[in-house]
C-alpha cells in the first residue's frame, strides 16, 4: 500500500489511480449489478406511493451498507484485506475517467458539427430530452453534466469513503443510483421515487460544497478564475432547483466564464432554471476547459480525502 497512510486513506489513493488509470470496469460492473437488481425490486414494489418508495430506497441501500458494514468488520485486524478491499470499492463507485472521457467525446462530436451523434451522446451524461437540442444547447448540458457529476462521481464518494470507509462508498453510491433511477419528478416516480431523490440530496448537502470550494481553488490550473468562481458560487449556488447540483455548476460557471442555466426539458417536463454566471453561453473549448477542470478537481478531492481519513 502507499507509505505512510493509513488503510482506509492508503485505499481510497490506490481506488482513485485504478480509476484514473483503467476507468469502469468492463464487465460485470457491481454498480450496474445494483440496478438490475433494484429494477427488480421496484417492479415488485412500485405503487404511487411515498412510504412504499422509502421501503424501496431503504431496503436498496441497507443491502449496499450492510455489505460494506461486513467487509469493514472481517478486516478489522487485517489492514492488508482491508486496504485492499477499500481499493476495489473505491474503484468501483468513483466514475471520473468515464466522466472526462464522455465529455472530450462530446466537444469532438460539437467541434465537429455532428449535431445528431452529440444527441445520442448526451445520454451517456444526463437524462436530458435532446431531441431538439442544437449545438449550443448540447453544449451548455453537457458543461453541466460535468460540474454536477464531478461532484457527485468523484467528490462525494471520496468524502463518505475517507467519512465513513466501506460503508460509506457503498452506501454513498446505493443512494447516487437510486436516485438516478427513481429519482425524477415525473408522474411515474413523484412520489415513489421521494425518498430516494431526498437521502441523495442529504448524501451530497456537504460533497457539494466541498466540489465548490475545490473548483474554485483548482480554477486557475484550468485557465479560469478563482475569484470569479468563488463569487459566482455565493451569489449563484442556491438559484438551481437542487439544493447541490448549482453548487459545482455555479462555481464552474464563474471559474470558467460562462453562463449556465436556462430552459431543460425532463421525461416531457420542462424546467426553467435560474441563469449561474455571467459570460457568455459555453462553447466547445468551454466543454475541453470543463473537463480539465473537473480532473484537477478530483485530484484535489483525492488529496483532502487522504488526509481526512483514517
Amino acid at each position: 500500500m502507499p507509505l505512510r497512510l493509513g488503510t482506509t486513506a492508503a485505499g481510497l489513493v490506490t481506488g482513485y489511480a485504478a480509476d484514473t488509470l483503467f476507468g469502469d470496469p468492463r464487465r460485470g460492473h457491481p454498480v450496474a449489478i445494483f440496478g438490475s437488481a433494484a429494477a427488480r425490486l421496484e417492479r415488485v414494489l412500485w405503487a404511487d406511493s411515498k412510504p412504499r418508495g422509502a421501503a424501496f430506497a431503504g431496503l436498496c441501500t441497507f443491502s449496499a451498507v450492510g455489505l460494506g458494514v461486513a467487509l469493514q468488520t472481517a478486516t478489522r485486524r487485517r489492514p492488508f484485506a482491508r486496504f485492499s478491499l477499500t481499493a476495489v470499492c473505491t474503484w468501483v463507485v468513483l466514475g471520473g475517467r468515464g466522466l472526462a472521457a464522455e465529455g472530450a467525446e462530446m466537444a469532438r462530436l460539437l467541434e465537429a458539427g455532428e449535431v445528431p451523434s452529440a444527441r445520442q451522446r448526451l445520454s451517456h451524461l444526463c437524462a436530458r430530452d435532446a431531441t431538439t437540442l442544437d449545438s449550443a444547447e448540447l453544449t451548455r448540458a453537457a458543461t453541466e453534466s460535468i460540474a454536477e457529476n464531478t461532484s457527485d462521481a468523484v467528490v462525494a464518494p471520496l468524502f463518505w469513503g475517507a467519512v465513513a470507509g466501506m460503508p460509506g462508498l457503498l452506501g454513498y453510491r446505493a443512494f447516487n443510483t437510486l436516485d438516478a433511477m427513481v429519482g425524477y419528478r415525473s408522474p411515474r416516480y413523484r412520489n415513489f421515487g421521494w425518498a430516494a431523490a431526498r437521502a441523495d440530496d442529504v448524501a451530497n448537502l456537504v460533497p457539494s460544497r466541498i466540489g465548490a470550494v475545490l473548483t474554485a481553488m483548482c480554477a486557475p490550473l484550468a485557465r479560469g478564475r478563482a475569484r470569479s468562481a468563488w463569487r459566482v458560487w455565493r451569489r449563484d449556488g442556491g438559484q438551481h432547483p437542487s439544493p447541490n447540483a448549482g453548487q459545482v455548476e455555479a462555481a464552474f460557471a464563474g471559474a470558467l466564464d460562462i453562463r449556465l442555466g436556462g430552459t431543460n426539458s425532463y421525461g416531457g417536463e420542462v424546467e426553467s432554471r435560474a441563469r449561474l454566471g455571467e459570460g457568455r453561453d459555453p462553447e466547445p473549448v468551454d466543454l475541453r476547459r470543463a473537463v480539465r477542470l473537473s480532473r484537477l478537481v478530483g485530484l484535489a478531492a483525492v488529496v483532502a480525502a487522504t488526509a481526512a481519513a483514517r
